[in-house]
């Protein structure tokens, strides 16, 4: 009977156990709905910040352009990006895409059989990696398009506006959209350091005395050679094999390939295309702004010298105590020098070595006394020379609104380097410049002849300035004569005029526009074209000393909507576009051009590029090639954008060379909006190719 009982209630409880375990299948969580999108899908015409999706086969094509290498800007195409990053192939599969704030510059290269492109910045940015949900974060089945339509599959692309409603904002169809989710965390990178030699391990263990200096060409007896025991420290760090590259090795919520991609970009604010604010407003924040307020009053300033100025500071162990203290007096004398002020020029310090870090910004001191004070209490970092890094990190970290970048201002870098970078630094410099940076660079105690094949990147000078002309570079041969070219740098950095790198695509161009509002246009689509004007016209820095806009509307006759010196604010050109009235007649494009060569063109700035963008549906009536053929030689740059019926023999002629890069065609004036993008890609492409020297 005992035995009855027992085995009746394992049974039962054998019952129960199966019965739990098949309810908790039933009630696992349904498996996720992942909509597919299109190979043409681009990330920022999707408004959600992260989401799933599949991506069809056949998304390998040149077509489909990606812009970027891990980190794409977002008008790249979704699924030939993630073919490029290595996630999927050709045939297709799901992937996670997330949304990061805009890049600096994007780098083009070749992987996975697709070719990606170069671009100097963009607002928005996104990564891609497998197509895995993470922990915790909820995903879309449904996937919202900027054009307001959302749909389980995909969305048709955003249609123009066909009125002009959306141009209060300089970037409408991006604002909803988020950087990360706020439940990631980003890991800070880690940093592999070498093992120091015995002469470095005593620098790094030894607390560095404060000493006070005074000039050494009236009190310092200067030495004949350089004192040994500095030198092989400086040789130990300098040529031992393993200290001329750092890898940096990060982790964090996102993929691990990827990590350190993401801890770059999510610093930087998401919407910084807002009109007012700078195109590199992160936020950043940095532990000088704890420092107290000036003891001194806020100074004018010397006001022929309107600069904001960046010093890389050269604190690697290379440099010894005693050279590091030279290269503060140094500082401080520059500092003196330039009259520091609110009115005229700016200054802040970024100590690097293994790691660049910001000692205080541009807004902590508002006069050169308590500038040289703080300058005299730096204390040396230590570490490698990576300048490449530091220059990455001035260029996406410093010059902001938040760091008290004026805008109006120059941006200038001066970097001190004693004897040569322990990086490369030819890309970082190139993204800086094409940011508007002018770089400069004082080199101290060059590499000797015995030396030089212990440098990773040759030549790198005039690799990372502004131009090679020799104005941007000063070489002196000892730390003890440094204090010789105080006055020759002051007086370079403070000549405006011939701070080149100032100059971007994007604040220094007159761009006329030529615009056919002949019969066959009619009233809708030419609402359609002006707002697609307004779309070219809002992602460039507008004002009376940036970029300038004009327009001209033509049928058989001409009419000046607005000349380049009628308005000098963004908002201002936007209101009037919407103001210009459609106006019907023929198609006399030949006319139109020599009209605006004469009205718009003849009355451009001399330092402006002359840029002519030309919109029709139609042949034209009259010769456009001798029109085109006399403005390219009076030095316009002409783009030419046909619709429908528009001749593509003509819009060659009126193209610059080549034409197959300043000519379009779309074959509905509801697709014009699609190549915005690709049109100021091709505007800042031309201007970073021209020469340095």
């Amino acid at each position: 009977m005992k035995a009855t009982v027992i085995a009746t209630f394992f049974g039962v409880f054998l019952t129960c156990t199966y019965t739990a375990k098949e309810a908790t299948k039933k009630t696992k969580k349904a498996k996720l709905y992942v909509p597919q999108i299109d190979c043409d899908v681009k990330a920022g015409k999707i408004i959600n910040p992260e989401f799933i999706a599949k991506c069809p086969p056949g998304c390998q094509d040149v077509k489909y352009r990606v812009y970027g290498t891990d980190i794409y800007a977002s008008f790249s195409s979704v699924c030939n990006a993630a073919i490029h990053s290595g996630i999927i192939d050709n045939t297709g599969g799901k992937i996670l895409v997330q949304k990061v704030a805009g890049h600096s510059g994007y780098r083009g290269s070749f992987s996975n059989g697709v070719r990606s492109l170069s671009l100097p910045r963009w607002r928005e940015s996104f990564l891609v990696s497998e197509g895995k949900p993470r922990k915790g974060v909820t995903y879309p089945t449904t996937l919202e398009y900027s054009s307001s339509k959302s749909t389980t599959v995909k969305s048709e692309p955003k249609k123009p506006e066909q009125d002009l409603k959306g141009m209060k904002s300089a970037d409408t169809a991006n604002t909803s959209e988020k950087a990360l989710e706020q439940g990631d965390t980003v890991r800070k990178e880690n940093q592999t350091t070498p093992v120091p030699t015995p002469a470095t391990q005593m620098a790094t263990t030894t607390p560095t005395p404060m000493t006070t200096m005074t000039d050494p060409s009236t009190t310092m007896r200067q030495p004949t050679k350089t004192p040994a025991a500095t030198r092989t420290t400086a040789a130990a760090a300098k040529t031992r094999p393993g200290l001329h590259r750092v890898r940096d090795m990060g982790s964090s919520s996102v993929h691990p390939a990827y990590a350190s991609v993401v801890a770059a970009a999510a610093t930087m604010e998401t919407d910084s295309w807002k009109p007012g604010l700078s195109l590199f407003d992160t936020g950043f924040s940095s532990k000088e702004e704890l420092n107290p307020k000036p003891l001194e009053p806020i100074s004018q300033g010397n006001q022929n010298c309107k600069v904001d100025l960046s010093f890389l500071m050269d604190g690697s162990w290379s440099i010894g105590k005693r050279r590091f203290q030279l290269q503060k007096r140094f500082l401080g004398n520059v500092a003196q020098a330039l009259g520091i002020g609110s009115a005229g020029p700016l200054m802040g310090i970024v100590q690097y070595g293994d790691d660049p870090s910001t000692e205080f910004n541009l807004k902590t001191y508002a006069n050169s006394k308590d500038l040289r004070n703080a300058i005299e209490k730096i204390q040396q970092k230590g570490g490698l020379s990576n300048v490449g890094k530091a220059l990455s990190f001035v260029n996406k970290n410093f010059f902001l609104d938040a760091n008290g970048n004026r805008g109006g201002a120059p941006n200038v870098v001066v970097v001190m380097v004693d004897g040569w970078p322990t990086d490369r630094v030819e890309e970082a410099s190139r993204l800086a410049r094409e940011s508007g940076i002018n770089i400069f660079f004082v080199t101290v105690e060059a590499a000797a002849q015995s030396e030089k094949q212990n440098v990773i990147e040759p030549n790198f000078v005039d690799k990372a300035v502004c131009r090679t002309s020799g104005f941007y570079s000063i070489n002196v041969p000892s730390w003890f004569s440094l204090h010789k070219v105080v006055q020759p740098l002051v007086k370079r950095v403070c000549d405006t005029d011939r701070l080149a790198c100032s100059k971007t695509c994007l604040n220094s161009a007159d761009i006329g526009f030529v615009i056919d509002g002949s019969s066959s246009v009619g009233t809708g689509n030419f609402r359609t074209v002006l707002q697609f004007v307004a779309n070219i016209s809002k992602e460039f820095e507008i004002s009376d000393t940036d970029t300038r806009i004009g327009a001209v509307q033509y049928t058989y006759e001409q009419r000046l909507e607005f000349s380049f010196d009628k308005h000098s604010t963004k908002q201002d050109v936007l209101n009037a576009i919407k103001r210009i009235s459609y106006w019907s007649g023929g198609t006399s494009t030949g006319a139109a051009i020599s009209y605006a060569s004469e009205q718009l063109f003849s009355k451009s700035k001399p330092n402006k590029r002359k840029i002519m963008i030309l919109i029709t549906d139609g042949r034209s009536y009259d010769d456009v090639s001798m029109p085109a053929m006399a403005a390219h030689q009076n030095g316009v740059i002409a783009y030419s954008i046909g619709v429908a019926w528009a001749a593509p023999d003509e819009l060659e002629a009126i193209a610059s060379d080549p034409a197959k890069e300043h000519s379009f065609f779309v074959d509905e004036f509801d697709n014009l909006y699609r190549y915005v993008n690709q049109l100021i890609q091709n505007i800042c492409t031309e201007f970073n190719s021209q020469p340095r020297n």
